[in-house]
């Protein structure tokens, strides 16, 4: 219990801060003032305040805030401020800075990937053929266990993935493939069938596949800072990707609501992925970084990306939305994110008892 609340503590932090730095980076960069910065909402603990900023943290570790000088848009401001007023500030550099916090978590997921690829490499699915499965392609063309796939149609295979994508691509066209058994390369020719199988989400897919399995062989792939650079991005945006239709998923009914989870789900796994190790939970606030900064894109009020969507209509229509309609579209965001943290607790309360 003890390591899952210090993980979660440790999780949390380093996603808050990172978030409330883009914000305060940006801020400053645009010449607005800032006067709190702050790790976790409610009553002061410890700071420091240097120069205009009051450094704290705060007594609720369940977020953070950056205060900014003339943030709220009906505030009176001291005319000696107003230079430094975020309000006061071109609706392209308000938009740069409500969307720095949500960068940051991006920014932060490809530090970690590129620190991962650098100290650790990636492991590499070899395309070494398993089981084969009864009445296939694969088994009517005389594929063993063992045999390893080195070329199909020409094109060079290093990986089980682009093994299974050629096939895919063949769309039931006869391949011709060369495989290596033992020292002997042979050559066969298969004609993939189509199958229906789960997707990520539980969906019925057609797929075309010639009946085989992995046999599980992996190799560690050392990479260069270069490459170890572009895929921290390749796999930043691949999981950002899979985040966004994930909601998409979960809108259309198709992902159970039951999969949410809250603060206390958050700090059980923390706590796993602790247990398991640091690159484990390294890896685990990378990935809740990702989903932080997709939710904050959202265009819901009270988030970033509502902010965002009052600015971009202000930009579009060259005034300010109305205060009463911000005014209303706020307490509408409020009530929807009440619900969803009602929701995810109980999900999370749920989860206790059932494997209790």
């Amino acid at each position: 219990m003890s390591t899952s609340i210090f993980a979660f503590i440790i999780v949390l932090g380093v996603l808050v801060f990172f978030h409330e730095l883009g914000h305060f980076l940006v801020a400053r960069l645009c010449g607005v003032g800032v006067e709190v910065f702050s790790l976790g909402f409610g009553p002061r603990l410890v700071g420091k305040t240097v120069g205009r900023t009051d450094y704290r943290i705060s007594g609720i570790p369940l977020g953070g805030f950056v205060k900014m000088v003339g943030e709220e848009p009906d505030a009176d401001i001291d005319p000696a401020d107003i230079p430094f007023s975020f309000t006061h500030k071109s609706v392209f550099k308000r938009i740069i800075i409500v969307a720095a916090g949500p960068m940051f978590n991006l920014v932060l997921a490809v530090l970690i990937f590129f620190g991962i690829f650098v100290i650790s490499g990636s492991y590499v699915l070899e395309p070494v053929v398993g089981v084969i499965n009864t009445g296939t392609p694969a088994q009517a063309s005389g594929l063993r266990e063992g045999d390893r796939i080195t070329v199909i149609d020409g094109r060079a295979i290093a990986t089980w993935d682009e093994m299974a994508d050629a096939i895919m691509k063949s769309e039931g066209r006869e391949l011709t493939m060369t495989f290596k058994r033992g020292e002997e390369a042979r050559t066969v020719r298969v004609i993939p069938q189509t199958t229906v199988m789960k997707n990520l989400f539980g969906e019925d897919t057609e797929r075309y596949v010639i009946g085989i399995a992995s046999a599980g062989v992996v190799h560690r792939k050392d990479m260069t800072l270069g490459q170890a650079f572009v895929e921290s991005f390749a796999k930043t945006y691949e999981i950002s990707y899979l985040t966004v239709l994930s909601i998409v998923k979960l809108i259309q009914g198709v992902v159970s609501t039951k999969t949410l989870g809250g603060p206390i789900m958050i700090a059980q796994m923390a706590g796993e992925q602790a247990r398991e190790g640091a690159a484990n939970l390294v890896f685990f606030i990378a990935l809740l970084s990702i989903n932080l900064a997709v939710l904050n894109f959202l265009p819901i009020p009270v988030l970033d990306g509502g902010h965002l969507l009052f600015f971009l209509i202000e930009a579009v229509m060259g005034k300010p939305v109305n205060r009463r309609v911000r005014e209303v579209a706020q307490q509408a965001g409020i009530f929807v994110l009440l619900l969803l943290m009602i929701f995810v607790f109980y999900n999370d309360i749920s989860r206790i008892f059932s494997t209790s």
